[in-house]
């Protein structure tokens, strides 16, 4: 067997932190491929590396003296090195970035820097091979992922090799130069390692043990989510809980490798596993619930709606006329709604209400602002009577009003609007009736 280990920023801070990440490695064998973030904050108003090296670069194209910013993230490398009492330079490492930032070779290229020299540090004190992010992982001509490649080239390389420290979040294009993935893209180079290395578990550690059912800004010490399929996951992550990128997940999901999340600093805890599928059942009915506020209702009546053909169609073409995106379009015999983001609708509301009335020439429209979207999402509510009952029951007990209610045909997830200023209550609310009273 073989494991994918990713670790991120605040996993690798400091040379005490790297210490927690060389037991937790040491401890399983079948830890053989490691994936390294930029070191990142040490206590709340530190700055991550990623960051200064963005400052550092930023001078560098305006001309300006970035001798200073270099320094300061050499003394933090330093710092890991010396309290790992490692034998290992970087001099010559620091010297080809100042040489490359003078030739102003990207802020991809800087920003990358961060994962590469923190994947030296790794490998040399995990005895690791260091395989280099830029010789292996690859982007076209257009700046796009290029799977295939990578995946025959990755494969071919770890084939060869026991065990071997990858950074994260960066690649290179096709004449050499340094291309960076989105933010959390070491999360996407776990996932690519992962699927080339074939690997039967990809270990996601980071600072909190797992998914919690609820965000634990609003909810105090929320239950942890046990395992989550990737469907829940995508619903939930559509709703703004802070969970992986699709795009890190694609990859393994492909190859059906589970996620492990993990928590460094309390590596006994199993976190949370996301699966393709599973028996098990949950713990409550729901999985997690997760939402959003600032979206706006725009209500459409028109006698017989129903029975003209095209309508729909005529009305979210007055919305992509002027760029913006609905999120849910709930509608009856002679209504229709459309839920949009408030801030991307209000610039142009005039534009689309002219729109929608020169398109389909309703009866009257109606516009309701301030409105919050909440997501209960639970592969236990498909075999569970009276789910969406109970969730109104405990809305109606705290005197929320419910605005709209939308449920996918997978019985997965219900989708709720109430104003936003009866969002964080009505979470505890449904919190409450399905974790904590177990209905």
């Amino acid at each position: 067997m073989s494991k994918v280990v990713k670790f991120g920023g605040s996993s690798l801070a400091s040379a005490e932190q790297f210490r927690k990440v060389g037991n937790i490695i040491r401890a399983d064998k079948e830890r053989r491929y490691v994936v390294p973030s930029a070191p990142g904050k040490r206590f709340p108003k530190d700055t991550k590396v990623t960051d200064m090296l963005y400052s550092c670069y930023a001078l560098a194209e305006e001309g300006k003296n970035f001798a200073g910013g270099l320094k300061e993230i050499r003394e933090r490398y330093g710092e890991i090195i010396s309290g790992l009492k490692l034998d290992l330079s970087l001099d010559e490492e620091f010297k080809t970035i100042e040489q490359n930032f003078k030739a102003k070779a990207g802020s991809n290229y800087a920003a990358s820097r961060g994962e590469y020299l923190n994947g030296i540090i790794m490998a040399n004190y995990l005895g690791f091979e260091f395989i280099d992010a830029a010789q292996v992982i690859f982007f076209d001509e257009h700046g796009d992922f290029d799977g295939e490649k990578t995946n025959e080239v990755l494969s071919a390389k770890l084939e060869g090799c026991e065990c071997a420290v990858i950074p994260g979040f960066y690649g290179s294009l096709p004449d050499g130069t340094i291309k960076t993935f989105s933010r959390g893209g070491s999360d996407v180079t776990g996932s690519i390692v992962a699927k080339a290395a074939k690997a039967d578990v990809y270990e996601n550690w980071t600072d909190v043990s797992g998914f919690m059912i609820a965000d634990p800004r609003i909810i105090d010490s929320p239950e942890r989510i046990e395992v989550i399929t990737y469907k829940e996951l995508r619903e939930l992550s559509y709703m703004g809980a802070s969970v992986l990128h699709e795009d890190a997940i694609f990859p393994v999901r492909q190859e059906g490798i589970p996620i492990n999340i993990r928590n460094t600093n309390a590596p006994e805890d199993e976190g949370t596993w996301i699966v393709g599928s599973t028996c098990q059942k949950s713990r409550y009915v729901i999985t997690g619930i997760a939402g959003k506020k600032g979206f706006c209702s725009i209500n459409i009546e028109k006698d017989m709606m129903n029975a003209e053909i095209g309508f729909g169609r005529k009305v979210l073409q007055a919305f992509e006329d002027q760029g913006i995106s609905f999120e849910h379009v709930p509608s009856g015999i002679d209504t229709m709604t459309v839920f949009v983001h408030q801030d991307e609708f209000m610039h142009k509301e005039q534009q689309v209400v002219a729109g929608i009335h020169r398109l389909a020439k309703p009866d009257t429209i109606e516009i309701e602002s301030d409105i919050a979207l909440i997501a209960v999402v639970g592969r236990g509510m498909k075999s569970m009577r009276g789910t969406a009952g109970r969730i109104f029951a405990a809305l109606a007990h705290n005197h929320i009003n419910v605005k709209m209610i939308d449920q996918g045909s997978s019985e997965q997830n219900i989708i709720i609007g109430v104003s936003d200023q009866d969002f964080e209550v009505a979470i505890r609310a449904i919190y409450e009736i399905f974790v904590l009273t177990k209905l």
